[in-house]
Order: structure tokens, then sequence, then C-alpha cells
């Protein structure tokens, strides 16, 4: 009688929980365009990922401590033409944030496809120094592009 409890309390979720697993990774492994991104957030050097196009449009090489940062954004992908727009100024080399914008709900206007909608990121950036600045839209289904472009403040 005691075999049988110990069977029912221990042995019996073990092979229940293998066997299910099993069907679990058997599923997953017979869809092999899935994709697991686990760091959406993630950039690289001038370029964006997912194979779409995000530029960074007005910014320069150098500004003094009285002039601001101002861009905008163009994407040449029509599946982001709506979602949401960050944009972060990093000190360069350092993971420290200067300064962050969020933009949401962007849709581009006709025929334009350069964001943000209605509005511009202007920053004062009065510390002197080389800044890392990071662009980021992510569409309503949850892709994301970014770029990454440098700049000195004088």
């Amino acid at each position: 009688m005691a075999t049988k409890r110990v069977f029912v309390v221990f042995v019996l979720p073990v092979i229940f929980s293998i066997v299910f697993g099993a069907a679990v990774l058997s599923d997953v492994l017979q869809k092999p365009d899935r994709e697991l991104n686990l760091l959406p957030m993630s950039f690289s050097d001038g370029g964006s990922s997912h194979n779409a196009s995000i530029e960074i449009i007005g910014l320069s090489k150098q500004y003094s401590t009285s002039e601001p940062v101002e861009i905008q954004v163009k994407i040449s992908d029509s599946s982001f033409s709506c979602g949401d727009l960050y944009i972060t100024v990093y000190s360069s080399g350092k993971s420290d944030v200067i300064t962050q914008g969020g933009f949401f709900e962007q849709c581009f206007e006709s025929g334009s496809k350069i964001i943000p909608v209605g509005d511009t990121f202007s920053e004062v950036i009065t510390i002197p120094g080389s800044y890392d600045i990071v662009i980021e839209m992510v569409s309503k289904q949850l892709k994301n592009i970014s770029a990454k472009g440098t700049f000195t403040v004088k």
C-alpha cells in the first residue's frame, strides 16, 4: 500500500512532466521559423535589426554647450508605419543615460516617413564630452528597429 502512494505522489508527476515537456518541445521544434528574441532593445552601430531601415536625420558631429541637439528619424520599412519611438543619449563608452525621450503612437503622415510627427527631439547638453544617441522604433506588433549615432559637445 505504501509503495502505491509513493508511486502516485512522486513517480507519476515526474512521468507526466516528462511526457508533457516532450510534447511541447516537439511542437516547438516543428516550427523552424520561430524566433527567440531575448534582447529586443539591442542596437548596432548605424545599423538596425530585422533587416529594416532606420536613419537619424539632422545629427551633427559637434555641438556647443548652448546649442540644442535636434533630430528627426526616417524609417523606410512600411511595417513600422505606427509605433513608439524612443531616443536616448548616453555618455560615450558608458551606460550613463544623459537624457531620454519617448514619442508614443507615432504614425507616418501621408507620403512622409519622418517622425516624430508634429514634434521634435531637442535637448541642450551642457557638459562637454562625447555622446552616443540611440533611436529605437517599436511597432504595434512588438518588432523593433534601432540605430546609433555619435556626437561631441564642446
